[in-house]
């Protein structure tokens, strides 16, 4: 199943990397963007290096690495870094098109992959060609940085929309369920509920800026009590067969489609366990 979660750690914070990759998320983001000062860019880029160095391979596999955006004065600089690295997976900060991921790409080891991060407007205008990109692991929605490109006042409607517009890209590439962003507030509730809303627009996975926040994602993730006993009553019953395409199950008809939701809530319940 793919990664649930994901967690930022600031790249120049070289203390924090080996409990972040042991914090139980699915996958620890080492990031050169936001959280690094100008100043720091460089320092950082060493730094992290350094550590991956010390990493097993297996270890290496659940790290990536958030680059600056193509228009940044360190995107470059990034890039030859990358070339350098033996990277198996890295985000791409405010991703706006297909000739942006190409030349990410290219430095990466073959089968490196990157994860757009949608950022802006010009980003989910360019959604068709981004998730269609050879290479493209799961697209990622900066919820937070797009507010501020389309000057919204919160979330809402507008900011749904571009969500619901990840979400139905990614499908339509056969990609995983796109990874929400951050929510700024620790609060466990806070967090749940923007799990929850995430995921009714499509989304199969969240960004987390602290570990605290992880166990709330994963629970509000989990199937409940009732639906997971009524998937695992649809998939015994189900799976019991022979059927001719459809089956009665308390008093309501369960075709395929039905049975398929089934086993994905079980293959869920089993990943958030």
């Amino acid at each position: 199943m793919s990664p649930l979660t994901y967690l930022f750690v600031p790249g120049n914070r070289p203390e924090r990397f080996i409990k972040a990759l042991h914090s139980g998320a699915d996958r620890t983001i080492l990031d050169l963007e936001d959280a690094v000062a100008p100043a720091d860019k460089a320092r950082a880029r060493s730094t992290v290096s350094e550590w991956l160095q010390t990493l097993p391979p297996t270890e290496q596999q659940r790290v990536l690495v958030r680059i600056n955006d193509a228009h940044s004065p360190w995107h470059a600089e990034d890039l030859r870094w990358l070339a350098v690295q033996s990277l198996s997976e890295v985000m791409l900060s405010k991703a706006e098109g297909a000739a942006q991921l190409v030349p990410v790409l290219t430095c990466l080891p073959s089968g490196g992959r990157v994860m757009p991060l949608v950022e802006t407007v010009q980003g989910v205008a360019a959604l068709p060609e981004l998730a269609a990109t050879a290479g493209v692991s799961r697209l990622a929605f900066g919820s937070i940085d797009y507010q501020l490109d389309l000057d919204l006042p919160g979330p809402g409607f507008a900011l749904d929309t571009a969500a619901v517009a990840i979400a139905m890209a990614s499908r339509v590439a056969g990609l995983p369920a796109p990874v929400a962003g951050v929510t700024p507030e620790l609060d466990a509730a806070q967090v749940r509920a923007d799990v929850m809303h995430a995921r009714a627009l499509g989304f199969g996975a969240k960004m987390c800026i602290h570990p605290q926040q992880l166990s709330a994602v994963r629970e509000a993730f989990r199937p409940d009590q009732a639906t997971l006993a009524w998937a695992q009553r649809v998939d015994s019953a189900w799976r019991a067969g022979p059927h001719t395409g459809a089956i009665q199950l308390d008093g309501r008809m369960v075709d395929k489609p039905v049975a398929l939701r089934a086993q994905r809530i079980l293959a869920l319940a089993e990943a958030t366990h």
